[in-house]
C-alpha cells in the first residue's frame, strides 16, 4: 500500500527537521557499515569526509557513502545590517563548533556542509562580495570577460520548462550513518537558532547491501510500494541499478577545491581557497520505464557507453582513468548508434583531458575524475517538506528520485559536464538530439524539478562568509 504525504513526512514545518517519517526504515532495513575513524585535525575543506570505507565489489574498488542524508535550504531571518549579520555569524559558528565537539567529521560521526547561494552574496554582503568572490579563470578566458566561480543555475536542453531555478540564501548538507546524529544537528542549527527561515527539507539514503543481502534502495523502494520496485536488482546501490561510487570515478580529496586545478585563485586574499562550488538539484526517476523499456544491455549502454562489454547482471563497472573517453569517441558512438552514454558523455568535462600538477603539488594523471558526488536516493515527492507547496509541486505519496549533490571547482565546470550529457560538448561540438530522446543517456527517464548553484566556503569562513568585512 502506498504511503500518504502525512505518513511520509510525519510532521510539518520546522518539526519535520527532526521527524524521520518513512526514513526511519533505513535503520530497520539496513545496518551501518564498520568505519575507521581517522585521527587528526579537521580538514580545512567543509565538503571533505574522512573515514569513508572502501570495499571491493565485482573486482572494483568502491567507496561506501553515509546511509542517511538531509539537506535544508533556507533564507535568512536576520535584520539587515552589519551588526545583525555579524551576530548571526557568531551564533552559527558557535553552533557548528558544538556539533563538531560531539561528532567526528566522518560517516560514522557527522558531516555538515554549509553552502551559500548568490542571493546571500548579492543581498546581504553585496558591499564586499563583488571584490571578494572568486573568478573562474578558464570560463573568463573563453568568454573574454570576468565570469564568477559561482553562477546562477540554468535550465539545460533536456530540462522541462517547469524546472524551478531556486533562490535560497543557504543550503546545509548533513550526512551520517546515524539518523540520530542528523536529527541532533538539525535541531542545533534550525530549531535552537532563529537566524534561518526554512524553505525546504530533503531527506534520503544511499548505500547499504555492500556486505551481502538485499540492498537498502531495494528494500526502501519495496516498502514504499514504488512502481517498478520489484525490478530493482537485489544488490543495487541505487534505484537505477548500477554502482555510482567507484573510487576511480570520484575526484580525489582536494581536486574539487576552487584553486587546485588553477580554475580559480580563491578570490581576493585567497578568502575562499579550500572551498568549492556545489550544485543541488532534485531529479525524479521513472523506475518502471527504466526497467521495462530498457533491457540490461541497453541500460548498460545508457549508463556507461554504447558498445561497452558489461557482464549480464553486473552492477559495478570499472571506471578507471585509462577508461575515460573524449569528444571524438562520443562523436563516433553518436554517428554509429545515434546514442551516447551517460558516463562517456560527461567524461569530456568530468575527467582531466591531460595530466595536471595541482597547486597543492599533487600529480593528477590524464583521466582523473574531478567531481565529488554526494547524491542520494529519496522517496520525497519532491521534498520531505516545503514552505511553498504550490511552487515546489508537492504531491501525495512517495516517489522515486535522487537529490543530486556534486562538488566541482566552479559552477561553470558543472555546467560543462551537464551540457555534455545533452550532447553539447565543451569544444563546441553539438550532437543533435530531440530533448529527452532515448539515445541521450539517462535523460529519457529522468526529470529535473529543481536546481540551484552554491559556493561552499572553507571551514574557516563557513559561517556567513564576508560578514566580518562589512
Amino acid at each position: 500500500m502506498k504511503l500518504t504525504r502525512r505518513q511520509l513526512v510525519g510532521g510539518a514545518g520546522v518539526a519535520a527537521l527532526s521527524g524521520a517519517g518513512i526514513y526511519e526504515l533505513v535503520d530497520r532495513l539496513g545496518s551501518a557499515p564498520t568505519r575507521v575513524v581517522p585521527a587528526g585535525v579537521l580538514p580545512p575543506e567543509q565538503h571533505v569526509l574522512r573515514g569513508v570505507r572502501q570495499v571491493m565489489r565485482e573486482g572494483v574498488e568502491v567507496l561506501v557513502p553515509p546511509l542517511h542524508h538531509q539537506i535544508v535550504t533556507a533564507k535568512l531571518a536576520v535584520d539587515p545590517g552589519a551588526k545583525s549579520l555579524q551576530a548571526a555569524q557568531a551564533e552559527l559558528e558557535a553552533a557548528l563548533q558544538r556539533i563538531e565537539s560531539r561528532y567526528e567529521v566522518t560517516p560514522a560521526g557527522l558531516g555538515v556542509t554549509v553552502a551559500w547561494g548568490r542571493p546571500y552574496f548579492e543581498r546581504h554582503v553585496g558591499a564586499v562580495s563583488s571584490s571578494y568572490l572568486p573568478l573562474d579563470h578558464r570560463a573568463s578566458a573563453k568568454k573574454g570577460k570576468p565570469v564568477s566561480a559561482l553562477l546562477d543555475a540554468i535550465r539545460f536542453p533536456s530540462d522541462p520548462k517547469e524546472t524551478v531555478l531556486e533562490a535560497n540564501d543557504v543550503a546545509v548538507l548533513i550526512r551520517s550513518d546515524s539518523i540520530e546524529h542528523i536529527q541532533d544537528a538539525a535541531k542545533e542549527l534550525f530549531e535552537r537558532l532563529d537566524i534561518f527561515k526554512v524553505m525546504s527539507i530533503r531527506k534520503g539514503f544511499a548505500g547499504g547491501g555492500f556486505d551481502g543481502g538485499q540492498s537498502l534502495p531495494k528494500k526502501m523502494a519495496v516498502a514504499a510500494g514504488l512502481n517498478g520496485a520489484d525490478l530493482i536488482p537485489n544488490d543495487s546501490e541505487l534505484f537505477l541499478g548500477f554502482t555510482s561510487t567507484q573510487k576511480a570515478g570520484l575526484g580525489p580529496e582536494r581536486i574539487a577545491n576552487l584553486e587546485t586545478l588553477g580554475y580559480s585563485d580563491g578570490g581576493r586574499d585567497g578568502y575562499f581557497r579550500q572551498g568549492t562550488a556545489m550544485h543541488l538539484s532534485h531529479i525524479a526517476e521513472d523506475l518502471e520505464a527504466w526497467y521495462v523499456n530498457f533491457d540490461f544491455a541497453e541500460r548498460a549502454a545508457t549508463a556507461f557507453r554504447p558498445g561497452l562489454k558489461v557482464k549480464h547482471g553486473a552492477q559495478t563497472v570499472k571506471q578507471d582513468a585509462k577508461d575515460a573517453v573524449g569528444v571524438a569517441e562520443n562523436v563516433r558512438d553518436y554517428r554509429r548508434e545515434q546514442r551516447i552514454g551517460h558516463s562517456s558523455s560527461i567524461q569530456v568535462a568530468s575527467r582531466l583531458q591531460e595530466a595536471v600538477v595541482g597547486t597543492d603539488g599533487t600529480a593528477y594523471p590524464k583521466g582523473t575524475a574531478i567531481p565529488q558526488r554526494a547524491d542520494f536516493n529519496t522517496l520525497d515527492n519532491p521534498f520531505f517538506w516545503s514552505a511553498n507547496h504550490e511552487r515546489d509541486g508537492m504531491k501525495e505519496g512517495p516517489s522515486a528520485g535522487v537529490h543530486f549533490v556534486v562538488f566541482t571547482p566552479t559552477s561553470d565546470d558543472f555546467h560543462r559536464g551537464r551540457l555534455a550529457m545533452d550532447g553539447v560538448m565543451p569544444d563546441g561540438t553539438k550532437l543533435e538530439f530531440t530533448p529527452r530522446a532515448r539515445g541521450q543517456g539517462f535523460n529519457s527517464v529522468l526529470t529535473t524539478t529543481h536546481r540551484q548553484n552554491f559556493l561552499v566556503p572553507p571551514r574557516r569562513h563557513r559561517s556567513f562568509p564576508l560578514a566580518e568585512l562589512l
